[in-house]
């Protein structure tokens, strides 16, 4: 097993329709609105650009996105990672059945931040815990975003 290799796999589920979701989730430069460890996101390039991120342990990641696939009506953005991390990451976003989201992550990446390399063994659990929470704050705070606005005055 390379300590170095880490595959994620999660699923949120959404009350909001999928093309919301799927609007939201393409908005990359959007995520820092709600997405509490998404510090900011600087456009490089048409289909490029970064995302600083900072979650509960106390490093930063500077995280290049490139985009690879974006088909609304199969619901899949796909993105080549690169910088502090490399590989790839993807989104998967389907209706229900029930009016609401079902919206699948995946990742298959390896840290490049040296650091991070270094600490791959004795920080493994750490560095997955922090994942989770991350991702469990990510899909809260997704979750609340396109939740429904009451209408003023009502």
């Amino acid at each position: 097993m390379d300590p170095n290799h880490y595959r994620f796999r999660g699923v949120w589920h959404l009350a909001a329709p999928p093309a919301a979701v799927y609007a939201a989730l393409a908005d990359v430069a959007g995520y820092p609105r709600w997405w509490p460890e998404i510090r900011a996101v600087r456009q490089t390039g048409p289909d490029r650009g970064e995302v600083l991120v900072r979650a509960l342990l106390p490093y930063r990641l500077v995280i290049g996105l490139t985009a690879v696939r974006q088909d609304p009506a199969a619901g899949v953005l796909e993105a080549a990672l690169h910088g502090d991390l490399t590989g790839w990451s993807r989104w998967t976003v389907t209706g229900d059945g029930a009016g609401g989201t079902r919206a699948l992550f995946e990742e298959d990446t390896r840290p490049a931040k040296p650091l991070l390399r270094r600490l791959a063994l004795p920080a493994r659990p750490l560095f997955r815990a922090n994942h989770a929470v991350m991702m469990r704050r990510g899909r809260r705070g997704l979750a609340a975003h396109l939740a429904p606005r009451p209408a003023p005055g009502g």
